[in-house]
Parts: C-alpha cells; structure tokens; sequence
C-alpha cells in the first residue's frame, strides 16, 4: 500500500463518517438482476437519472423477458433520462438475452448460493459487465462482503493516500478489500460514496469543511482547486 496502516486509516475514515452521514446498514436481499440492470444505468449519471431510468424501464415492461424480446429502441427511449442510452439500451438487452440463453430464464437467484468469487465470475462472463458492476450485484443484492469501487472512492481513497500511485481503478477492489473489516466493507462504500458527492468532489473539492481533512494529505497540503485527475 502507498502508507503504512492502511487499514487503520480506512477504519478511522469509516467511524468519522458513520459520525458525519450516519450510520449505514445493509437493507436486505434485492433481486440481482434488477441491481444489475440498475447499476448498468447509475453509469456516468446521477442517482436520481438512473433511478428514473430504471422506473421507466420496469413500468413499460412487465419482465424482463419482454425487455430482452423488444427493440433496442424501444429500451433506449425508456432510459434515455439516465444518459449514454445508446449504448446502454444494447447493453441491457443483450445481457438479459445471455442470462436467459445460459440459465433457461433470467433469473440470478442462484447466486445466493455460491461463493463471491464463484458468483463474481458467473456476473463478469456477461458482456459489458466490469468488475464494479459485478461487485455491486454481490454487495447490495447479495449482501455478499465484497468492496466494489466507484469513481468516488477511487479518488478519496487515493486522496487518503492508501492506494499506490498508479493503480487502476479496475484493480483498485483488490487493494482495499484486504484493508477492510467484512463487516464494514457496505458501509464504507456506501459512505465513501456520499462523501465524494458531497465534498471531495473531483473538481473544487471542500477541504475546508470535509471531515476527513487530519487523515488527508491532498486536502492538507492544499488541493489545485480545479484538479480532476484525483
């Protein structure tokens, strides 16, 4: 890791933010093919975009069978609110296609059963489904202790100085999840989350009010206030 006590740190953080944003627990089992699809639509948008997609999609469509059955644009009028529906409608519609060619119905239940890494490479066999997407599924459908990383908490964390200079964001998870207590790897990504929307934004950050400032060393040797590349 970039600093001795990594993990320490990491725990630190989470305390000082379940103070400033509460307290946050996992709120039971969801569908997982309703989280993919919605996590397929919280790309390069806000919550209340992709949640507005999502709505749409399940209202215009009774199954998802009759997505998978229906035309690409079609899909992309119903997600269009959640941008990038281009290549979003495809996505998802070939992805429902796959679950039910391999499985007989598109239906991830089964996942419950398997272990995190059996079911994180059941998830990233599907087109377009990247190692975040497929974190998601397992933490917030599953409640499975994984640690998906975002945008969000690849800059904080890397603000915080506990990610080596360098690293990709797509092998961001493997560094942390080591560094963090199961028990605290939903609420930390839930938190990490709200705090970069909120205040270690990637341009303008406010370190002034952030929390976190005595454990940071960007925001205490003064961040260039229109820096986007952490």
């Amino acid at each position: 890791m970039k600093r001795r006590g990594a993990s320490a740190l990491l725990k630190r953080a989470l305390r000082i933010l379940e103070r400033a944003y509460g307290p946050r627990l996992w709120d039971g089992r969801r569908d997982p093919v309703d989280t993919l699809i919605g996590t397929i639509l919280s790309q390069n948008t806000t919550g209340a975009n992709s949640s507005a997609g999502f709505r749409r999609l399940k209202e215009r469509f009774r199954t998802w069978d009759e997505a998978a059955d229906a035309r690409v644009s079609t899909i992309k009028r119903c997600i269009r609110v959640s941008g990038l529906s281009r290549t979003k409608a495809p996505r998802i519609r070939k992805i429902l296609r796959q679950i039910r060619a391999r499985y007989g119905s598109i239906d991830l239940g089964f996942l419950a059963e398997a272990d995190p890494e059996e079911a994180y490479e059941t998830l990233v066999q599907f087109d377009g489904v990247g190692p975040k997407t497929a974190l998601c599924v397992l933490l917030f459908a599953l409640g499975m202790s994984v640690f998906p990383v975002d945008t969000h908490i690849f800059r904080v964390t890397r603000r915080l100085g506990v990610l080596p200079d360098g690293v990709m964001r797509e092998r961001a998870h493997e560094l942390l999840t080591p560094q963090i207590a199961p028990n605290d790897r939903y609420a930390l990504h839930v938190l990490l989350i709200a705090h970069g929307r909120n205040i270690c934004r990637a341009r303008n950050p406010r370190c002034a009010e952030c929390t976190l400032l005595s454990l940071c060393p960007f925001g205490r040797n003064g961040p260039r206030q229109t820096s986007s590349t952490l």
